[in-house]
């Protein structure tokens, strides 16, 4: 079965997570990225703990490419300390992976 790369981020905004998804597709660095609608986290951030409402945003890229995806996700994103996951998973359907492994290539 082939696999292909999951990376996840949250942001403070909607559009703000439209930017990171519609970048990374046009950059081809991931095939296609879904905006969640909103979650509400709760975390530690200096000293005291905090609750936001933000937005998720899904990539799904090539496992080659989720390196430099990471780096455009980091570089452009607002927060300070941002989460971003980066999970390899095994696809279920051979022919999306393809699809996926042949959208990232520069």
């Amino acid at each position: 079965m082939d696999q292909i790369s999951v990376v996840t981020t949250v942001v403070d905004a909607r559009s703000v997570a439209d930017l990171l998804a519609a970048a990374a597709v046009a950059g081809r660095l991931a095939a296609c990225a879904q905006v969640g609608g909103q979650v509400e986290s709760t975390y530690w951030w200096r000293g005291g703990v905090e609750t936001s409402t933000e937005w998720s945003v899904q990539f799904k890229t090539a496992p080659d490419r989720a390196g430099a995806l990471v780096e455009q996700i980091r570089a452009s994103h607002p927060y300070e300390v941002p989460e971003i996951l980066v999970s390899q998973v095994d696809c279920g359907n051979p022919e999306y992976a393809v699809w996926v492994f042949e959208h990232t290539r520069p």
